[in-house]
């Protein structure tokens, strides 16, 4: 696969910022003074997060009332934020001379950082939403720094072959399992610690991103219904199994989870058993993203238009079918299969899923069934499953006005069809296997 992306991916008109991850072979030495600029940055963190929280607290009152409990009392202090905190970390280094061991711009980036996650909890966004009240930092949880700038005049992270050259920390050796591509400009470089080791994240410009295909090119289009009995059904009536990986992997969490639940809390027999279970939690994660991938790649091989559902994720997690829900992981699919189609020049569409389940695709009417009925039976003669029919009815909807052949629906004069065919990605080119 040419065009994978490991970890996130945003894209704008011509070009597309893609992530790219490598593995480090850090010295020990580079080990602890990695861990250390992470443990002062925490410390930076919450001090600057404190100074917000102080001048809100202080600034902020009822209009009709007064608080009988508590007032602030003192000189009320000035608006503080990212200039004003950037402007001090001058007076920082001279009252605490380890912070002069840390590059500048990490510095930067970290109260970059906390001005995003309080610039997201004061003002919603476009969609009228807001994120929750930034929290303080217990030890370990900043684990990974950003130098915003690479290969360049005042940089202070330089790439050279598979050696990665950062300001006062050194020379550290790039594990590259794959080239950068040529064309690519390395626009920042994060540094961060996971389970297994020490990861570089680049994040890569992209500017051959080919223009999306005219409307009235389209040749291939489908639906798509994702489901917890089946990853996804098509509209051609192709399945994918849904996987699992967390269900197979939970006995082996259960067990070593208790192991950690016995050992005693802050020692270096506890700190070895959690980072057990985090490896284990990486690697599920890890799998559940390849097949992901797997699976969109797929998906926009094969069509030039993909319709899928606006589900409400987050309101069906609260439900008793929250651990499968989790472990299938729609959202991130859904995310992975726009930027594949994007990089592809692909169309996707997200359309409203009320009814797709319910009415019948070949004649129109409502049919009302349960979850625990898996299969449409209508009186009109046609008898599908019932996600191939929810996914028919999903690319009847997002094709309207398009100029493509599209599928109005199983006629009942074609043979009954109750089962669809399962797809085996593991085939080579991810041909479609009964």
């Amino acid at each position: 696969m040419a065009y994978v992306v490991t970890h996130s991916t945003k894209w704008y008109y011509q070009y597309m910022l893609l992530t790219y991850q490598y593995k480090l072979n850090p010295t020990p030495q580079q080990v602890v003074t990695m861990e250390t600029w992470g443990e002062l940055l925490r410390r930076h963190y919450n001090y600057a997060l404190g100074q917000r929280l102080d001048w809100l607290n202080r600034t902020r009152s009822q209009i009709d009332r007064c608080s009988l409990i508590s007032e602030p009392i003192g000189e009320v202090p000035q608006k503080v934020d990212y200039y004003t905190q950037a402007s001090d970390l001058k007076q920082t280094k001279e009252l605490f001379p380890e912070y002069k061991n840390i590059y500048a711009d990490c510095q930067q980036q970290n109260l970059v950082r906390l001005d995003k996650a309080w610039k997201q909890w004061l003002m919603s966004d476009k969609n009228g939403k807001r994120g929750g009240r930034p929290r303080f930092k217990k030890r370990g949880d900043i684990c990974s720094f950003t130098f915003p700038r690479v290969n360049c005049a005042k940089a202070g992270a330089h790439l050279v072959r598979n050696i990665l050259k950062l300001s006062k920390i050194g020379e550290i050796e790039v594990i590259l399992h794959r080239p950068i591509p040529d064309g690519f400009e390395i626009k920042q470089a994060t540094i961060l610690k996971k389970a297994d080791g020490w990861y570089v994240s680049f994040s890569l410009l992209d500017k051959t991103v080919p223009e999306p295909i005219p409307v009235d090119e389209i040749k291939t289009a489908t639906g798509i219904d994702v489901g917890l009995e089946k990853f996804l059904t098509t509209a051609d009536g192709q399945s994918v199994e849904v996987p699992q990986y967390y269900r197979k992997a939970q006995s082996v969490l259960v067990r070593q989870q208790r192991k950690l639940a016995r050992k005693t809390k802050g020692s270096k027999n506890y700190q070895k058993q959690s980072n057990k279970v985090a490896k284990l939690h990486l690697h599920v994660a890890r799998q559940r993203k390849e097949f992901h991938y797997q699976v969109a790649h797929w998906l926009v091989k094969s069509y030039d238009l993909i319709v899928f559902e606006n589900l409400n994720i987050k309101g069906l997690a609260r439900t008793r079918l929250a651990k499968s829900i989790l472990d299938v992981a729609w959202g991130a699919f859904l995310q992975t299969m726009q930027a594949v189609a994007v990089r592809r020049g692909k169309h996707c569409l997200g359309v409203d899923p009320r009814g797709t389940s319910i009415n019948c695709s070949g004649c129109g009417a409502r049919v009302e069934k349960t979850l625990a009925v898996r299969v449409h039976s209508c009186s009109c003669g046609l008898t599908i499953d019932r996600d191939w029919n929810s996914a028919v009815n999903l690319l009847k909807h997002g094709s309207v006005g398009l100029p493509i052949p599209v599928c109005g629906g199983l006629d009942i004069s074609q043979p009954v069809k109750q089962k669809v065919s399962f797809v085996n990605l593991r085939c080579s080119r991810y041909t479609a296997c009964s």
